[in-house]
């Protein structure tokens, strides 16, 4: 809840922006201390404001006070940019952001619901907390990003890949994938449900939400020597549909 302050020559002041003023009125610089105004406050209270996302197809009208929550949690918010190689702060919807992915981070595009993808490395002893490769994948109607990277787990070098969705969490729950890797006769699979885009990259690499593959196992499907990393990751996305007999999940084979 915002509450509303008043310096002693009357002019107010909600709680977030007096704490920005350091607790000085920013009419006439005095000391605001904590006199509280009530009268606005239960005025605030009566208040209902659209969302601020009404222009890009929000429909709901809050309280004053809920708005603010709800504006946090809007599934009409902008999306950050998915990118995870650099700090990018572009943000914005679906369509702008797949554009911004291939226009300026050069992301390779592909239509299709299966995937092999092939990953090499001269020197697998350099592990470094960075991307590797990000490949955004169109099918169903809707875009995925398939991450595969290197980085430190404790003391441990590790290799990760795992799926993030472009959408929001509730859609995202209708679609699974599968990753595999192997070689010498052995593999390694992974079946899970994408992460939205919401969640950022960081958050899903740190919870091993994906496929991760030790470095000596890495080596080992790699062949030879083991001086050179060489994977292939094969893998498909999903659809989730209700069986109208049984009412059970069927999935959706991408062809």
């Amino acid at each position: 809840m915002i509450i509303e302050y008043q310096c002693h020559n009357g002019h107010t002041i909600c709680s977030t922006c007096k704490a920005r003023a350091h607790n000085r009125c920013p009419t006439c610089r005095q000391e605001l201390g904590d006199i509280r105004c009530l009268a606005l406050e239960k005025v605030a209270e009566s208040l209902e404001l659209p969302c601020k996302y009404g222009s890009v197809g929000c429909p709901e009208i809050f309280p004053y006070y809920s708005k603010l929550k709800h504006e946090s949690v809007c599934n009409f918010r902008p999306y950050n940019c998915p990118y995870a190689g650099s700090e990018c702060s572009v943000v914005g919807d679906i369509p702008c952001l797949v554009s911004h992915l291939r226009d300026d981070h050069k992301v390779d595009m592909h239509s299709g619901c299966t995937f092999n993808h092939r990953y090499v490395k001269s020197n697998p002893r350099e592990v470094e907390n960075a991307t590797w490769m990000l490949t955004v994948f169109n099918c169903f109607g809707q875009c995925f990003c398939l991450h595969f990277e290197a980085f430190q787990l404790g003391t441990a070098p590790v290799y990760m890949a795992f799926l993030r969705f472009m959408g929001d969490e509730m859609e995202a729950r209708n679609y699974s994938y599968s990753l595999e890797v192997g070689g010498n006769g052995r593999k390694l699979t992974w079946e899970g449900t994408p992460r939205s885009i919401r969640d950022s990259h960081r958050k899903v690499r740190d919870s091993h939400d994906g496929l991760v593959i030790q470095r000596n196992m890495a080596l080992f499907f790699s062949g030879g020597e083991r001086k050179e990393l060489k994977l292939r990751v094969t893998g498909r996305i999903w659809k989730e549909q209700q069986n109208p007999d049984g009412g059970a999940c069927m999935p959706n084979l991408c062809t």
